[in-house]
């Protein structure tokens, strides 16, 4: 099973994202305001997760109705609303992939808050992108290796998450990279490219976002 969130951030265009990234048989959720983007693409989520703030009374009957699933939480508490959507997500049974929405653009300290959900432990195990645009972020984990499909002249850039990451192995890339490490606060993984139509990415220790850039 495939689970497409939908979080608050900015989304120009909500119904060319879900023609790009939700397929028949996905479940649909959305982490509060993010039921504002699924509403506008003309699809109802299955589940809503965070505090429900963002839902007028006629919203949420309209949910209710349609028999959407509202997971309400407390106002006052120490966690975002992606947050609780990515851990609800993490536990349920048979999930391959877990793509998020809506997650980047609008205020800087939520679009970083979000990037770093990507280390939550509750994730380790599960593949988890966060797609915006022509971007795709995915966090390396050590002893994973992952793949991305593009073609020659995407970005690919590598950067170390909280401390540095070691035994970094790439294929498919202009510049190569062979069991070598990326210092954590240096920018030496940033912009690289794909040299043919896929590239993978393998990581010994420590923790790495990709960013890939399609053409």
């Amino acid at each position: 099973m495939r689970i497409v969130i939908f979080a608050n951030g900015i989304t120009e265009n909500p119904a060319a994202e879900v023609e790009r990234w939700v397929q028949p048989g996905d479940c649909v959720v959305a982490a509060d305001g993010g039921t504002q983007h699924v509403l506008a693409a003309g699809l109802t989520p299955a589940h809503v997760i965070g505090d429900l703030d963002s839902l007028s009374p006629e919203q949420r009957a309209h949910l209710e109705a349609a028999g959407t699933a509202l997971h309400a939480h407390p106002p006052a508490k120490d966690e975002t609303d992606l947050e609780l959507a990515l851990t609800w997500a993490a536990a349920q049974p048979d999930v391959t992939q877990i793509i998020v929405l809506g997650a980047l653009g609008g205020r800087p300290d939520q679009a970083l808050a979000n990037l770093l959900l990507l280390a939550l432990p509750a994730l380790a195990g599960r593949e988890v992108i966060i797609a915006d645009g022509a971007w795709i972020v995915r966090c390396l984990r050590g002893g994973e290796t992952a793949t991305f499909h593009g073609q020659p002249g995407d970005t690919l850039s590598l950067l170390p998450l909280g401390g540095d990451a070691t035994g970094i192995t790439t294929t498919g890339l202009v510049y190569p990279l062979r069991d070598e490490t990326l210092h954590f606060g240096l920018t030496r993984g940033v912009s690289n490219e794909f040299d043919g139509e896929t590239a993978t990415v393998s990581l010994q220790t420590g923790l790495l976002w990709c960013l890939h850039r399609s053409r």
